[in-house]
């Protein structure tokens, strides 16, 4: 048996300037379902976070807000707990790079770097604001393009020909703080020596070790490296001159360390802060070769971090360490759309909270479309709801509440001993059991979204069984109490299996599972074992509910009878997916009768007109003749279909749908497309010879 991993891990550090928002929430589950399993697998992990909290932007806002930048980031640092809690995101330590360990850290590898001969000094001719009295950072700096002449552009680049170009080449520059005309100053520059050559063979070596790096990324880290001319790998530039919010650099007044030099630093500091709270050995703990050091980031920051990190923790020498893994994630969107509250493609965690909506929904979303690649994730609201009912409701919570109760009901709550008599369990439980290491694997890899879909196969396989047997009526006949005794333990067995490898994930869903079936906390060896003979579980209380339609509504800040083209009415992601299992009655049956399924009127319909929708990315305005009279529908799928590709095609809707009013007219219907976990919309469509207003059925 191998030894417990030692593991510190730390997620990217939030800039101190306001609340979080859910590319935040989105690593940070991404690295809490790790840390969860690597202490499930009896890993030693210390899981560590931080705001940075230095920078000039964190000072003029402080300065805005009529306060000290001390007092601005101590209170958003205080609005971070309801977060964190919220999404049950269980960091050991919360800490601020504004802090004695991150100043004593910085300082201390800033003189080992200089002692390494790897700090220089030179000067550097920049703006200065004279009203302001501080040089100015290109976001601050405004004037006329150099090139095409184009007023108020930015100090780097024009937004109107796309022209790069320095601060100092603008025409008629003026400072964006005060509107002074910035004048020319120059200023000795604190230098990292990053281009020195056993800096850069070191940064090839650590690049290329397998595994450290995804291959996106190491490719990338190589690009830098090999850059050439004006793209050739540069000195870092390590210092800003006061006024600057930040750790001042020692014996030199006036000087402040970038914070893009103290800020990873604060990854050590928050663990040193953590360690002297609970008697550690933080030097030790970094000095161990078997010491894992893993840092969870966004794709926007992999040059600081692949880079200018391990290559000031090379040469600051023991105790640091180098980096292990940096894993890299991509951004979040929402329906194929970049973040932006006006548009209604904006999540606020916050929002998502308070209006009750339950955590676990959003963080098995996100780890159902995670992977090991830097890849961006969207968040569809009809997938939202169709992925959440179908696998956690429709799948997984509809195993044990179809079978519990026959187990309450009729056995005292005490099951039967599957060694010993496992009639009807033998190879559906060594199945599920079976993949407990190759689930683990792809969990311990990254690989999220293929783990849950291998877990939701595996439910498939359950109910497919509790299908088959059919406790509902085994109960009603008198002489086959063991065979039902036999089906609810088998049932139960798997339920337990499937929330073990489900906990990392949804960490609060199986502590009341758990208690559900009266054990103590999994952990990953558990997979090896099923529940003894007479071992008693509790009476089954409602575990989830399923996602409405009106909540996804209202976090989108969308009145209900105006939703926009993102909700589950207009697009055909949540009826192409199977429609999850109703609430199970009180017998334990879970299906529909078929006059509940004739009460959806589904009919041929004839597109004679499609049209695009001006302002909607994914909407189509569909004419559609049923034979007797047309339609209006809008319907998102113009990522998949161009409207001329859909003129004159028949295709199937549901004709009895209430109209709902949207902000782009009334829509009278809903066409049927089928998606899956790949991409790709497909619609519908009826084999030829169906005429317009054929029923379904």
């Amino acid at each position: 048996m191998h030894p417990p991993r030692r593991i510190l891990v730390t997620t990217a550090l939030p800039y101190a300037n306001g609340p979080f928002h859910v590319g935040h929430i989105m690593e940070y589950i991404q690295a809490d379902i790790w840390v969860r399993f690597q202490r499930m697998q009896g890993n030693v992990v210390h899981f560590v976070g931080a705001d940075d909290a230095h920078g000039a932007p964190i000072m003029l806002a402080a300065e805005k807000a009529g306060t000290s930048p001390e007092a601005f980031v101590a209170g958003i640092a205080a609005g971070r707990k309801q977060y964190l809690d919220g999404f049950h995101i269980r960091f050991d330590h919360w800490h601020s790079t504004h802090s004695p360990e991150n100043t004593q850290l910085s300082q201390d590898i800033y003189k080992r770097l200089s002692k390494a001969g790897l700090v220089y000094k030179k000067p550097v001719e920049q703006f200065y604001d004279p009203v302001k009295g501080m040089f100015l950072a290109d976001r601050y700096i405004k004037g006329e393009c150099p090139k095409c002449g184009a007023k108020d552009q930015y100090g780097d680049a024009c937004e109107n020909c796309s022209s790069v170009y320095a601060p100092t080449d603008l025409i008629n520059p003026y400072s964006t703080l005060s509107g002074a005309k910035p004048v020319r100053k120059s200023s000795e520059h604190y230098f990292f020596r990053l281009s020195d050559e056993a800096c850069v063979a070191f940064l090839r070596d650590w690049i290329d070790v397998p595994g450290q790096l995804q291959p996106q990324v190491a490719n990338k880290a190589r690009e830098w490296l090999d850059g050439e001319g004006d793209k050739a790998l540069g000195d870092w530039d390590i210092s800003r001159d006061a006024p600057y919010f930040g750790i001042e650099i020692p014996d030199a007044p006036g000087k402040y360390f970038y914070v893009w030099l103290d800020a990873p630093i604060g990854y050590l500091a928050s663990f040193k802060a953590y360690c002297a709270k609970n008697g550690l050995d933080f030097e030790g703990f970094l000095a161990d070769e078997n010491t894992e050091q893993v840092h969870f980031i966004g794709k926007d920051i992999i040059y600081f971090h692949t880079l200018f990190w391990p290559a000031m923790l090379k040469y600051a020498g023991p105790f640091y360490k180098v980096p292990t893994n940096v894993f890299v994630h991509g951004f979040i969107t929402v329906s194929g759309d970049k973040m932006s509250k006006s548009r209604g493609t904006g999540i606020s965690p916050l929002r998502y909270l308070e209006l009750g909506m339950n955590p676990e929904w959003l963080r098995y979303y996100i780890a159902a479309k995670l992977n090991a690649n830097v890849e961006d994730l969207d968040f569809n609201p009809d997938d939202f709801i169709a992925r959440v009912n179908s696998d956690l409701v429709g799948k997984y919570i509809n195993i044990a509440s179809r079978c519990a109760p026959f187990l309450r009901n009729k056995f005292d709550g005490k099951l039967l001993s599957m060694e010993a008599d496992g009639a009807g369990a033998g190879s559906l439980l060594d199945e599920v059991q079976s993949q407990a290491g190759e689930i683990g694997s792809l969990i311990d890899s990254r690989e999220y979204g293929k783990a849950l879909r291998q877990v939701m196969t595996l439910a498939d396989s359950v109910n497919h069984y509790v299908d088959e047997k059919k406790p509902w009526e085994i109960a009603k006949r008198a002489g086959e109490e063991h065979q039902l005794h036999v089906v609810c333990t088998v049932a139960i067995n798997a339920f337990r299996l499937l929330t073990l490898y489900l906990k990392p994930v949804m960490p609060k869903l199986a502590e009341n599972v758990e208690r559900f079936l009266n054990i103590p906390p999994m952990t990953w060896q558990d997979a090896g074992t099923l529940l003894p003979a007479d071992h008693q579980i509790n009476a089954y209380k409602h575990l989830m509910t399923r996602v409405e339609p009106k909540q996804l509504d209202a976090l989108f800040d969308l009145p209900a009878a105006a939703p926009e083209e993102k909700k589950t009415v207009t697009a055909p992601a949540a009826p192409a997916t199977p429609p999850p299992a109703p609430s199970p009655a009180p017998d334990g049956s879970s299906t529909i009768s078929i006059d509940d399924f004739a009460k959806v009127d589904l009919r041929v319909a004839l597109i004679a007109n499609a049209e695009a929708v001006e302002g909607a990315d994914k909407l189509v305005k569909l004419t559609l003749d049923l034979g007797t009279g047309t339609r209006t529908v809008f319907a998102g799928i113009k990522s998949a279909y161009a409207p001329d590709q859909l003129k004159g095609r028949l295709t199937v809707m549901v004709a009895n749908l209430a109209p709902r009013k949207m902000r782009f007219g009334l829509s009278e219907g809903m066409v049927l497309a089928a998606s899956g976990d790949g991409p790709g919309i497909f619609l519908l469509s009826p084999d030829s010879g169906a005429q317009p207003g054929m029923k379904v059925k």
